[in-house]
Order: C-alpha cells, then structure tokens, then sequence
C-alpha cells in the first residue's frame, strides 16, 4: 500500500524525506559504526547533531542570542508544570487564558504551584472563539500570562500580532503551529511545544525562554526540574531521548531546505483556504463551528449535517487515502491537521473527497 494522506493530530505525520534519511541512517549512522540510538549522548556524533539542531531550530524561527533553548523528554504537559515552578514564587499568582482543551490541561498542571487565576475563557461558547483582549483580567503581581497559541481539538488559533501583556511576560505553547509562519521570538517570555505536530516525533519538546527569566529562583524543585540546570548540561542533565532529537533536527534542516516558515506560512494558508471553503461552500452538509477570524491553520475540526453518516465517511476517506480523520473525543465530527508535513496536494485531495461525498450521499 502507497503512503496515505496522515491528518493524524499527533503523533502527526513526518517528512516523507525525513523518515527515508532515517531509514537510510537507522543501522549505522555515517561513519559511526552504530545506529544513532546505539551511541552515546555524549559522543561525538551525538553532540554535533545537538548542536547543530539547536543552531537550525534558531535560524528557522528567528531565536535571538538572549533567548536559551532547551531540547527536553516529554511534551507540553511537562512544560506546563515546570514553568510554575520555575518562574513563580511560591504563592505569586499566574494569569492564564483559557481557549480550548489545552488550555484547561495547562490549569491542571500549574494548580498544584500558583495562586491561578483566570483571566479570560471562551468555555461558556463552547470555546468556539477567543475573548477580546479589553476584556482580559490581567494582574500587575502575576510571574507570568500564559495562552495556548493554537487549539488543536478546538481549532480555534490566536492570529495576528501576540496580545500585549504589559510588564508581566507572555507564555505560550505553540506545540501544534510553531515553524508554520513567521514568529517574533522577542514578544513572548517564553515558548514551549512538544515535538510531534511540526517539528518531529513524540517524546522530545522545546522550550525557549528568555534568558534573564531564568535568574529567578522559583519554588524548591529537584534538579531534574529546573531549567537552568538543564541548559547548564546543554540539555542532557539525564540521557536525552536520542532517536527523538534527531528525528527533530532532521525535520528542522528539511524545513529550512523547503524556504522555512515564509514558505510553510504560504502553504498552511492554501491548505486552511481549500478546507474551509470545502465546508463553507456546501451548504449545510458540513460545518466549523468557529468563529472566522480566529479559526486555525493547522486543526480543522467539522461536523456532518448527520453524524448517522460518520462511520462511512471515515470509511470512505481511508479507502480514498485520508487517514487520521475522526475528530477528539471531546468534540466528536472530523478533525483534519494539516501541519507542516502535509503538502497541500493532501488538503486539496480531502477537499475534493469532501465535495464528492456530498455529492454522493447529500
């Protein structure tokens, strides 16, 4: 069987290029004489991936020298908890704008380490849209302001310039929509995502943080937890999850070979547009239940007129190709991702699947 079109949301899909050099380097890394994951972390094989992924993640997104970066097992829920315990004192409240399913998770996580406080919620809608920033709660004292760049169950994506959050440094995660258009790295306090939407494979995220945040002292926390001791050990304060930060370096290079994120801005667009004009243009058979300005680019979340008509359009989809198509179990529906991975021959092929279901069965 030939690759299908993957709108999985995660793990999502790789590279075809990626996971072929992988293929490729799986038994014996160039000159090695091992497989990469065969080989120690601090090796030197190893090390220069490390180096040189963290030197390509920089230029792809714009990271200024100021800003450290730190390559980390896990994925965003980790983060979540660590920068309550990083970057609050104890006590010190923490501001959090809440516009889907990950944003209530990031509340989870941080509960147990600050005075939480809610500053604006889209659940009372159902988070179909996100609350005007006039009307956002912000206080003066809190450690940080912390949003979830884009909703990948919700598919609900903050757009435009980052909300201005005075004094109090913005936090965000951008798991699902880092590297797919142009980033001003210097607005944010700091940034996290886990690895395995745009940049790589489960089991590896990112955080990038301002470097004068990491002067403060936090709460008590174990080694293992806090941040400077893993950029003091360039990330590898314990073994790192090799395989996975290779994957991710490979993914990054691939990006930047592809135009980096001007060009992937400029696909994400025309997948976004083919798919919503899919939905919008046929006339109830299918819905988005966001709202226009603020839907994602990278999780199309829909809805058929008939949910009686789920099973066979899943089932149509796979034997057309499409997989990854059923939609969160929160939700419900179809959900499709489209992140940097998949070309837009993929979008436009599920348009036209779309378009001749309803044909078919409208």
């Amino acid at each position: 069987m030939s690759r299908a079109y993957n709108f999985s949301a995660g793990p999502a899909a790789l590279p075809e290029p990626v996971l072929r050099q992988a293929q490729a380097e799986m038994l014996e890394y160039p000159g090695a004489g091992a497989s990469i994951v065969e080989l120690s972390h601090r090796g030197p094989e190893f090390l220069e991936i490390a180096r040189r992924t963290e030197a390509d993640l920089r230029a792809l997104i714009g990271i200024p020298d100021d800003y450290a970066v730190l390559f980390l097992g896990g994925g965003a829920t980790t983060q979540q908890a660590l920068i309550a315990l990083n970057f609050a004192a104890p006590g010190q409240p923490a501001d959090y704008v809440v516009t889907g399913h990950w944003g209530r998770t990031a509340l989870k996580q941080a509960r147990p380490y600050v005075d939480l406080r809610i500053a604006a919620s889209s659940e009372a809608d159902g988070f179909r849209d996100i609350p005007a920033r006039e009307t956002w709660r912000l206080s003066a004292d809190a450690a940080y302001v912390h949003i979830t760049a884009n909703e990948t169950i919700h598919g609900v994506e903050f757009r435009g310039a980052p909300p201005d959050t005075g004094e109090v440094p913005l936090f965000a995660d951008f798991s699902s929509s880092i590297a797919s258009e142009p980033l001003d790295v210097s607005r944010y306090g700091l940034i996290y995502a886990g690895a395995q939407k745009n940049l790589g494979p489960v089991g590896i995220g990112v955080v990038i943080v301002r470097r004068a945040l990491l002067e403060r002292a936090g709460q008590p926390r174990a080694d293992i937890f806090d941040y400077r001791a893993h950029l003091a050990a360039e990330s590898m304060l314990n073994t790192p999850p090799s395989w996975n930060w290779y994957l991710l370096g490979l993914t990054v290079r691939w990006m930047l070979d592809e135009g980096g994120v001007e060009a992937f801005a400029r696909c994400s667009e025309a997948k976004a547009r083919a798919l919503y004009e899919a939905i919008d243009g046929s006339g109830g058979f299918y819905r988005n239940e966001v709202a226009p300005a603020v839907r994602s680019r990278m999780n199309v979340p829909f809805f058929l007129h008939d949910e009686a008509l789920d099973a066979e359009f899943l089932a149509g989809a796979r034997e057309a190709g499409l997989i990854g198509l059923k939609g969160h179990r929160v939700l419900g529906g179809m959900r499709a991702s489209i992140y940097n991975a998949m070309p837009v021959a993929g979008a436009e092929a599920l348009a036209a699947y779309m378009r001749d279901f309803q044909r078919r069965r409208g």
